[in-house]
């Protein structure tokens, strides 16, 4: 309907594209003012006349469609009526099908999402499941228009961290411990190593000897920080199959060890390297940035470096239009620095094909989770915490389930529930863990949203004989119920663009709980089962195209649904 509008504009003014009329159409805040809005002000400068007096001279020469009941001046805008049973017609005909919402704007394109990332030798906590949730929705996001997606898990498996783990366990570890406990053991070494490097700071050069060792090559020290990564992986692919979640790569920084001398060797051959207190760095501070570090003191590489070459290799091994690293913003410096080198070596698409995509602090009861100081909450046990809490809400309420049932439904319930808390939040906020709401099947939650899918499947189930399709009577949905929630569906395109412009996922969650909302509105004043087959078929219809957008809505956030809850 918006665009049969937009065109009807353009037909009329010669001084805006298709694109820009579309772009300044709005939906008026109040129901009186109609359905579309369109503001005259862009035109004024143009046509020297008051923004109210183009609009009335655009709205009399408008030919009034059948698909539009009224045209009126409000000020400087024109106010667009829709006729209730064309824009039915139109938002059912287009949603009805399976592909609604999806496109092919990314077709023959790929983007890479460098996501999750979490330490080897370190628990995956709470403060990783952010940098997880946003990164495997917009995989879903980008995917859903149409663009292959990498999925790459850059491990932290390499750096002076794995020499300090190698000092620790040396001195105060044991191999039975480490295999009985895995990651646990390990951050108790991890913590125990910086307590003991305060009272003797020579064991931080035993780290940085360790390391250099691992840089180059040594059995021993290779040996040992292999067991390390290995217990890690077994342990993060636990919690990733727990959140239902997979990756396409697990290349770590380690992955790129071998490939750091050749960025060194580029960067001093196009005189980009200058030598600082023993260190080779790229100085940048034409660009108001701190000197990127290329090889410490002692010659090993850093993170940046290690960036750099990823970014390389990624570039020819895949092609991307986009490369997209989901990280907290404190590292913001870092990926701008990492970027600003990529331009400077002369790749051209590097300033528009690398983004850092920032998102805010994670915290229990408002402390921030910190893992040197072993204040440390799994995301795991986390995980399991609201699996139990929605399991008791679910005996409760619907005591009738089988048990395998109830378990299946708490944990997809569960899990959906603590993603959706992140990804309602906009992802440069902070997010605050509040069991209370999390769970919550009312207000503004992932378990209500799903509760609304459960709700519609409920319905359907129940209705003998109803079989999807556009042919119905559409004068049945007018009412003011039914034209809300049209308006939600007619919606949908809009978001997942809006998303995947804007690299944020909250779109999609807000939009997933505005839809449910209006449905339960509808379900509230529009009985379905009724007597009249026109009627029940015209609402069940439109049920079943609100139940499968709501599925579509949650799995663009990685989330599942349940037929009963």
């Amino acid at each position: 309907m918006k665009d049969k509008i937009v065109k009807l504009l353009s037909d009329k003014i010669e001084q805006l594209n298709e694109e820009s009329i579309s772009a300044l159409l709005e939906q008026p805040p109040k129901k009186e003012m109609g359905d579309y809005a369109f503001p005259c002000f862009r035109l004024a400068k143009d046509l020297h006349k008051a923004p109210p007096l183009i609009a009335a001279d655009i709205a009399e020469s408008i030919e009034k469609p059948e698909y539009i009941d009224d045209i009126k001046v409000m000020g400087a805008y024109i106010n667009f009526y829709v006729n209730k049973s064309d824009y039915a017609k139109t938002v059912i005909e287009s949603s009805i099908d399976d592909s609604y919402g999806a496109s092919k704007e990314g077709e023959g394109k790929t983007i890479c999402i460098d996501y999750s990332s979490p330490n080897v030798a370190k628990n995956f906590h709470v403060g990783h499941l952010r940098t997880t949730v946003i990164g495997n929705s917009l995989y879903k996001i980008y995917s859903k228009l149409g663009y292959n997606v990498e999925r790459i898990n850059h491990l932290g498996d390499w750096g002076t961290q794995f020499g300090k783990l190698i000092v620790a366990y040396k001195n105060w570890g044991s191999e039975e411990a480490v295999k009985e406990k895995g990651i646990e053991e390990l951050m108790r070494l991890y913590v125990l190593f910086h307590d003991e490097a305060d009272k003797n700071p020579e064991l931080q050069d035993e780290a940085r000897a360790w390391f250099h060792k691992m840089e180059t090559g040594d059995e021993e020290a290779l040996q040992i920080w292999k067991w390390f990564f290995d217990i890690s992986l077994e342990e993060f692919k636990r919690t990733y199959k727990l959140m239902g979640m997979e990756f396409d790569h697990y290349t770590g920084e380690s992955f790129y060890r071998d490939k750091t001398d050749d960025v060194v060797k580029e960067l001093t051959d196009k005189g980009l390297l200058k030598d600082s207190e023993g260190a080779k760095i790229v100085d940048l501070e034409e660009y108001d940035m701190a000197p990127c570090l290329i090889l410490k003191n002692d010659g090993s590489s850093i993170y940046a470096t290690r960036d750099i070459a990823a970014v390389e290799y990624r570039k020819k091994t895949y092609n991307f239009t986009k490369c997209l690293y989901v990280t907290g913003q404190e590292q913001k410096l870092h990926f701008a620095q990492v970027f600003k080198v990529m331009e400077l070596l002369g790749n051209d698409w590097a300033k528009d094909s690398l983004v850092h995509i920032p998102y805010g602090l994670v915290s229990l009861a408002g402390e921030k989770l910190s893992t040197r100081g072993g204040n440390v909450i799994y995301a795991e046990d986390i995980l399991k915490e609201a699996i139990g809490k929605i399991r008791e809400i679910i005996d409760v309420k619907n005591p009738d389930l089988s048990d395998e049932e109830k378990e299946n439904a708490s944990r997809i319930v569960g899990v959906g529930a603590v993603i959706f808390n992140d990804l309602y939040n906009q992802r440069i906020k902070d997010v605050s863990f509040k069991w209370e709401h999390i769970t919550s099947f009312e207000g503004e939650t992932g378990p209500y949203v799903q509760y609304t899918y459960a709700r519609c499947s409920s319905i359907l189930r129940n209705i003998e004989g109803f079989e999807p399709s556009a042919d119905i009577d559409y004068s049945v949905l007018s009412d003011e119920a039914s034209a809300d929630l049209l308006k939600e569906i007619d919606r949908f395109p809009a978001i997942v663009a809006e998303a995947a412009e804007r690299y944020e996922p909250s779109v999609v969650a807000r939009y997933a709980v505005d839809l449910a909302q209006a449905f339960n509105r509808f379900y509230t004043e529009n009985r379905i089962a009724v007597d009249d087959e026109v009627v029940k078929k015209a609402r069940c219809t439109i049920t079943y195209i609100v139940r499968r957008m709501l599925k579509d809505s949650l799995d663009l956030l990685g989330i599942g649904v349940v037929e009963r809850m």
